[in-house]
């Protein structure tokens, strides 16, 4: 298994775990409940530690874009799901854009 196959694997995850945390945050009622407070805390350090692992194989700007639209997509989706959020064919049709800048990415830096 190559480094940059292992570096996109983490960086997947970081992205995941950023849908964690903003989840958490969520919860957290602006930081005045405990537990997701930690939790948000937690997964907010332990995202960033595996995106700059991520670095260090895969150029930052294609890195970071990734990493953001995981979790941006993500937490849509969540907050479409979970918190009853709004959404529209509009909604739907960025977050399309979003995977499709995301897939590109990670296609022209292989």
């Amino acid at each position: 298994m190559s480094s940059t196959f292992l570096a996109w694997g983490i960086l997947i995850f970081a992205g995941l775990l950023e849908i964690i945390w903003a989840i958490a945050m969520k919860y957290s009622e602006g930081f005045t409940r405990l537990i997701p407070s930690l939790l948000a805390v937690f997964f907010i350090a332990l995202s960033i530690y595996l995106l700059s692992l991520a670095t260090k194989q895969i150029p930052i700007g294609t890195a970071y874009a990734v990493w953001a639209g995981i979790g941006a997509v993500g937490v849509t989706v969540f907050g479409i799901l979970i918190f009853n959020e709004p959404t529209s064919f509009i909604h739907i049709a960025c977050l399309v854009l979003i995977v499709s800048g995301v897939v590109g990415l990670n296609l022209l830096s292989t």
